[in-house]
């Protein structure tokens, strides 16, 4: 048997409610869940809380996987973003999610993070 040397991987679960800090260490909310690609076997964004308080009035965030690192030793996942360009970033009520199987949505989504999309 061939060995293929070790790959780390993590359940997508353990993550859930962890927080996102940028490189400045700055709180940028937390993980609220991941979004699965079906047909391509990926995943296709983070969706990140951000605001409010106690859990009202936070607003939502697709981020693109690629624009997150996570942290084990410190079981954090790094956003590096500037806060306030999170504050700008399109975002959605937990309420009202927007059409999340519209295509132009998700373009718009991976450019305003600066990541191609991978199904294109």
């Amino acid at each position: 048997m061939r060995s293929i040397g070790t790959q780390p991987v993590l359940s997508a679960s353990t993550l859930n409610g962890d927080k996102v800090v940028n490189s400045y260490g700055e709180d940028l909310g937390k993980i609220e869940d991941f979004m699965l690609d079906l047909e391509n076997g990926r995943i296709r964004y983070a969706v990140l809380s951000f605001g409010g308080f106690l859990g009202v009035g936070d607003k939502l965030f697709a981020i693109p996987p690629e624009r997150l690192r996570i942290d084990t030793e410190k079981h954090q996942v790094i956003l590096d973003m500037d806060r306030a360009r999170l504050e700008n970033a399109p975002g959605f009520d937990k309420d009202h999610w927007p059409d999340t199987s519209e295509s132009d949505w998700q373009v718009e989504v991976y450019e305003f993070y600066d990541a191609t999309p991978y199904w294109q």
